[in-house]
């Protein structure tokens, strides 16, 4: 089974688990289903393997960047008036080619001067928040608390015949904070971000979205997103910044 397999079995199982446990309220959606998709692009993205012994380079400044569509997928539970456990599911692959300006070497290949390059960046990324909303009232809603991420991560490198690739699963503890304001007529207001730096590297990932009420359920929303970050250790040294240009749908039930 794969681990996109693996997410959409054992997420929502585990979510309704949580959920049923929950403290019942009354008058309020206890789901939300956030759709998000629109155009993802390169700001930079660094890349030596191994992170000691090979070639810094870039796929943006090296090689030419490739815009790519993306979609993201998200489920809110709330378990309290108070209280949000959410999954998300948001895969990411960007292409990008060019020529060797000279020997690079990647992974555990060589790849010529002039050597015509074809590049993939993979970061696919699943998370499990949970959310405590410490205001909460008709038009304010600002939470905060914590996310688990695992990341499934590839990067790689083609000329003709000569290929090679790094992938990279792991871990990543993060806090989430959210607020989001509801106008007294059809505008509003959304910012979220899962954040956290430390010594052996960094994550950040930032939304801020105007809202636009559509019915009593269904809320489009329409802004900028930014996800960095990065590592830097023996195996691997790697930061990009990559820029979304968001628009999805906020549906409540």
């Amino acid at each position: 089974m794969t681990r996109q397999k693996r997410f959409f079995v054992v997420v929502p199982v585990f979510v309704l688990a949580l959920g049923a446990a929950g403290s019942a309220f009354a008058g309020e959606d206890r789901f939300r289903f956030d759709l998000e998709s629109g155009l993802a692009f390169n700001g930079y993205n660094n890349v030596r393997i191994p992170g000691d012994t090979g070639t810094l380079f870039s796929l943006t400044r090296d090689l030419t960047a490739k815009s790519g569509l993306f979609f993201r997928l998200r489920l809110d539970w709330r378990l309290s008036r108070r209280s949000t456990l959410s999954a998300l599911f948001a895969p990411l692959t960007l292409k990008a080619g060019g020529t060797a300006a000279g020997p690079l070497i990647f992974q555990d290949r060589v790849f010529p001067a002039g050597a015509p390059l074809e590049g993939s960046y993979t970061f696919n990324s699943y998370r499990l928040t949970y959310r405590y909303e410490f205001i909460r009232n008709e038009r304010w809603t600002v939470g905060a608390g914590f996310t688990a991420k695992i990341r499934d991560a590839a990067i790689r490198l083609d000329s003709g015949s000569v290929h090679s690739e790094k992938t990279n699963a792991g871990f990543v503890p993060l806090l989430n904070l959210r607020a989001e304001y509801r106008g007294p007529g059809l505008w509003g207001f959304l910012f979220e971000a899962d954040a956290l730096a430390a010594p052996q590297g960094r994550a950040e990932d930032i939304l801020a979205a105007v809202l636009v009420r559509l019915g009593p359920r269904i809320t489009l929303k329409a802004g900028y997103r930014i996800v960095e970050g990065g590592a830097d250790n023996a195996v691997v040294y790697n930061f990009a910044l990559i820029h979304y240009a968001v628009v999805g749908l906020l549906i409540d039930f």
